[in-house]
């Protein structure tokens, strides 16, 4: 079966892709080196940040903020259901229990209520994800955190590009550490990637350490070393690295990020527009306090079994366009029904159950995204 005409995503590759990419390859550094370095440095711009560290991907930088923060067996760790189950695994990756709190249905975040709740001696951290690049609940998450002494990460895996209370994800003013994905279907892809910014220097001297298999003078600072360098493994590390050919895309992407946001957001206006009409769909707002960086464009069908999105879903499928079901429900995944027994988490489930995601990509021509509407338009539920 070919392809639908009309991906659900289609990361915007170009010439300085490319360009980066041989001028990296031709310098004889292809492992991790200077580009990360470089990569490392901008995203510090990017983000406002004091430290950026490179990692192969955002699953290994949640596990690796959970490590640098201690958590081990017998510590809890509060997290949604409503996620990628990679925001769960990290936790058990540690040998801890993640413990599900539900989300508001409106932002399809954690709910600052449902944590508070969730909280035992045992919590050691929140981790707020960023779900489709909308900003949590941050100040409410932070206040919570600081009140009971615990930790505060950022699963901001879809987030790059997006603000809270007009500062970039990533800045830190109310976490210790976020975690981003560079996966192809992000704002900013190479290939697989990610990234932990923290303003705490020792924090990052660990996060350095653990990706690059406890190693104490990482391959740049040993190549570069002008008398005989011989490294101590001083803990135990993973290889957890990004390679230099990796950052090149990297730093290529992380220059358009502005206009990747904004085409993205010309396009969502042309879908709300279009779809505010529409009965039985309801529209996801960004919220006065934060902006999108419109990472997924997700629709409600309210009220819609799953076997009437699914027959919806199928009929987009016919017309050649691709969709997504909603963010999964971890919690009743098989991994966790197996190891936590059966959890009920309503505003989750209500998510998963209803919302679609459409097609939304920079390249997207304005007659892809007029089939989009007509398709949507005449197969929604009623």
């Amino acid at each position: 079966m070919s392809a639908p005409a009309i991906p659900l995503m289609r990361p915007e590759m170009g010439d300085e892709e490319i360009a980066l990419v041989a001028e990296t390859i031709r310098s004889g550094w292809i492992t991790q080196g200077p580009r990360v370095r470089e990569l490392e440095a901008a995203f510090c711009v990017h983000t406002g940040a004091a430290h950026a560290i490179a990692v192969s991907n955002c699953t290994t930088a949640l596990h690796l903020a959970l490590l640098v923060l201690d958590i081990k067996p017998g510590d809890e760790v509060i997290v949604p259901p409503h996620s990628y189950i990679a925001t769960a695994n990290a936790v058990l990756y540690c040998g801890a229990t993640p413990v599900f709190a539900d989300i508001d249905p409106v932002d399809l975040n954690l709910d600052p209520r449902k944590v508070a709740a969730a909280i035992t001696p045992r919590t050691k951290a929140i981790m707020a994800v960023h779900q489709v690049g909308r900003p949590a609940a941050l100040a409410e998450l932070a206040a919570l955190a600081q009140q009971h002494g615990i930790a505060l990460i950022e699963d901001a895996a879809c987030a790059a590009g997006s603000e809270y209370h007009g500062k970039p994800i990533g800045a830190n003013p109310w976490s210790s550490l976020v975690c981003f994905s560079f996966h192809p279907r992000k704002i900013i892809s190479t290939g697989d990637g990610g990234m932990i910014t923290t303003d705490r220097a020792d924090y990052a001297a660990k996060l350095r350490l653990l990706r690059q298999h406890g190693m104490s003078v990482n391959d740049l600072q040993r190549h570069g070393s002008k008398t005989i360098v011989n490294e101590e493994y001083t803990i135990l590390g993973y290889n957890y690295r990004l390679t230099d050919v990796q950052a090149a895309i990297g730093l290529a992407q992380l220059r358009r990020v502005p206009a990747f946001i904004a085409r993205r957001r010309e396009i969502v206006a042309r879908y709300d527009t279009a779809f505010a009409s529409v009965p039985g769909v309801t529209l996801f707002r960004e919220p006065a306090h934060a902006r999108w960086n419109h990472q997924t464009y997700l629709i409600r069908l309210t009220g819609a079994t799953t076997a009437a999105r699914g027959a919806f879903m199928q009929k987009l499928l016919d017309d050649g366009i691709a969709s997504r079901r909603g963010i999964m429900s971890i919690h009743r995944e098989p991994a966790y029904t197996a190891r936590f027994g059966t959890q009920s988490f309503p505003a989750s489930e209500a998510a998963s159950d209803q919302c679609v995601c459409l097609p939304l990509y920079t390249q997207m021509t304005d007659a892809e995204i007029e089939r989009v509407i007509t398709a949507v338009r005449q197969h929604a539920p009623r």
